[in-house]
Order: structure tokens, then C-alpha cells, then sequence
């Protein structure tokens, strides 16, 4: 399987079809791509492996199944090990270390990507404007997006050798591009 965005966006879509879902790796898509294009790696194969990290989500649910029930599909549909690696790491409870940098990045910008997605839902201006100040008022919020797992926001950041701040203003950065595919306000339409 050549590793490129088309052939990563086709497996994603033969197995998830909820829009909530391919957002979501969209919005991990941009972060990660966001985070290799920093540091000079190699963005295609960063992005198609945070595109499909979730990809078996609707069919394996639960943690005894997901990600590593849908590391086999990819294993029949050609994708590289070091990208089926990269998707079983992202799963805290496998404990697979995140021994290279593009585990490390998966890893750390899972939840908060999809943390900074559902702060833009909730804001008349989508991400333009979001601050980390904001962000993180809204993560002492136990009720506001209450699947994200806050300790791995907080360990993803760790993970990466950046202040949570830091982190939280890359991706929103990282974000806004795509903030149109996201279902938020764009620049245009948030001024």
C-alpha cells in the first residue's frame, strides 16, 4: 500500500462513516501533520497515520478491541508496520512504547485535538481567538467534553517536552485551516 493521504482517506471512509468520527481525524490529521512539518519529518506518512489511528472505532468500540482488533486490517490492506505500530501506540491502555517521535506526536495530539474541536463548537467565533488560558479553564470543567480524558492531554504534552500551553496554541494554530471541514466558523465568518 503506497502511503499517501488518498489511499488513507479511502480505508477511513470503508470503515467509518459517522461525521463526529472523520472529524476527528481530520482535526488529529492537521495537528500531527502540523507537528511533522515543525520538525522536518515526513508530513504524508505522519498525516495518513493520524487519519486512520481511529479508523476501526465504529466497528471495535470498547477497549478489548480497539485499536488492536483493527491492526490486522491494515496489516491485510498493505499499510506499513512502523504506521500500524504508530496506531496501536496511540492507545493508552496497550502500553506500547512511544519510543519514536511520530508515537510521541499521535499520542499527544488525540485528545486535545479533539478537546480544541469541541471548544471551537461552542464559541461564535470557532478557534479564532481561543486561547490556552481558555482551553485550559474549560478542562477544569469535568462536564465539558467529558470523553477526553484529561491526564492525557496534560501526559501528551509532557510527552512532546512542551508547556501545555504551548501545545494547546499549536494546535489550535494547526486547526484553523481546516476549521471549515470541522463544521466551525472560518476566519471570514467568524469576524
Amino acid at each position: 500500500m503506497e502511503v499517501t493521504r488518498e489511499n488513507a482517506w479511502a480505508t477511513l471512509t470503508r470503515y467509518t462513516t459517522g461525521e463526529s468520527l472523520l472529524r476527528h481525524a481530520l482535526a488529529v490529521e492537521a495537528s500531527v501533520r502540523w507537528y511533522a512539518r515543525a520538525a522536518g519529518e515526513d508530513e504524508e506518512f505522519w498525516g495518513c497515520t493520524a487519519l486512520l489511528h481511529d479508523f476501526d472505532y465504529e466497528m471495535h468500540p470498547t477497549l478489548d478491541q480497539h485499536p488492536q482488533d483493527g491492526a490486522p486490517i491494515l496489516r491485510d490492506e498493505g499499510w506499513p508496520e512502523e504506521l500500524v505500530e504508530a496506531v496501536l501506540s496511540h492507545a493508552e491502555h496497550l502500553a506500547i512504547p512511544r519510543d519514536t517521535p511520530l508515537k510521541r506526536t499521535l499520542f499527544a495530539c488525540d485528545e486535545l485535538s479533539g478537546f480544541v474541536h469541541a471548544c471551537g463548537l461552542v464559541r461564535p467565533t470557532g478557534l479564532e481567538g481561543l486561547t490556552p488560558r481558555s482551553v485550559r479553564k474549560k478542562l477544569k470543567q469535568p462536564s465539558f467534553a467529558a470523553g477526553v480524558h484529561r491526564d492525557e492531554v496534560v501526559a501528551g504534552a509532557e510527552l512532546l517536552g512542551l508547556e501545555l500551553d504551548v501545545h494547546i496554541a499549536n494546535v489550535v494554530a494547526a486547526l484553523q485551516p481546516i476549521a471549515g471541514d470541522l463544521g466551525l466558523p472560518t476566519g471570514a465568518a467568524a469576524d
